[in-house]
């Protein structure tokens, strides 16, 4: 007989600043970022099965189901090194719109990850725990954090900082997608003829508030020559009163963060017809943590 469901939250992030510090010796990029959760978020329902097999469904699609998911590959990973011979299966209700810099898939393996070892009364150390997410993907780790946390390396190192107060933030997503890949293939192109200067390091929240760091993405310059709606997306926010507004990750969303909510609704009404919209806040880690632990029991 299966185990109760267990029903989890799997939020959506956003990249406050993100630097290509550049490429390493294993060929990926060295990156410094500023994750930030938010409250978009997808839907999950996971149970334990007497079943060796983890078995992944989407049944609104939005995203692939079976072993092609990132929670399918995280989770069959997590039964090999832990030993454990009980199944899980896993339904996913997606409202992140896939490949558009919001990091939904890696967020829903880290909370699927989560709640396959509360069911299963195991225990990770953090450190194995971070090496074991960011195996199937590098903003993996972020996730098992939340809230505000500096992310170095490629993205999979990542150090919780002081949160900052929410405020309402306005996602612009677009049809299209930008497939990471390709992104960074343009910035290695771009990085041959423009070598970057170096910045001052991110160390905690008083580096924040000191000003060491650059409210900027560093894709902008490879993304918003081939997609100027973006850029244009972004110039309109800032115009429309958004404190700080900027592609988030690779792309394709736009987001926009707001001292007033008035002003964030009114830039919504603006971009209806152009991209599906979201208003939502950003997501303190201890609200975050609070929601993940809460996980509902469904008999």
């Amino acid at each position: 007989m299966a185990s109760p469901w267990l029903a989890l939250p799997a939020f959506a992030k956003i990249n406050l600043s993100l630097e290509l510090l550049g490429r390493r010796p294993d060929g990926y990029w060295e990156i410094r970022t500023l994750y930030q959760t938010i409250t978009l978020h997808d839907r999950l329902r996971l149970r334990l099965t007497h079943s060796p097999e983890v078995v992944v469904r989407v049944p609104g699609g939005g995203a692939p189901g079976g072993a092609s998911n990132l929670i399918h590959r995280l989770l069959s990973r997590a039964r090999r090194l832990l030993g454990i011979r009980r199944g899980a299966e896993v339904e996913l209700e997606k409202n992140i719109p896939v490949a558009r810099g919001l990091g939904g898939g890696s967020s829903d393996a880290a909370a699927a990850l989560l709640g396959f070892l509360r069911l299963t009364r195991t225990e990770l150390p953090e450190e194995e725990l971070f090496r074991l997410g960011a195996s199937v993907g590098a903003d993996v780790p972020f996730f098992f954090l939340g809230g505000c946390a500096l992310g170095v390396g490629r993205g999979d190192e990542a150090h919780p900082l002081d949160d900052l107060e929410p405020v309402p933030c306005l996602l612009l997503s677009p049809p299209r997608t930008i497939p990471t890949r390709a992104a960074y293939a343009w910035a290695t192109s771009r990085a041959r003829l423009t070598p970057r200067p170096q910045t001052a390091m991110i160390r905690d929240s008083r580096s924040l508030a000191a000003g060491l760091w650059t409210p900027g993405n560093d894709f902008e310059p490879v993304v918003f020559p081939r997609f100027p709606e973006l850029a244009r997306m972004k110039a309109a926010l800032l115009r429309a009163g958004a404190r700080q507004a900027g592609l988030s990750g690779s792309g394709s969303t736009v987001y926009a963060l707001f001292s007033q909510r008035a002003a964030a609704e009114r830039a919504a009404a603006r971009w209806a017809s152009a991209a599906t919209v979201f208003q939502v806040e950003t997501l303190p880690r201890r609200r975050y943590q609070q929601w993940l632990r809460w996980g509902v029991v469904q008999r």
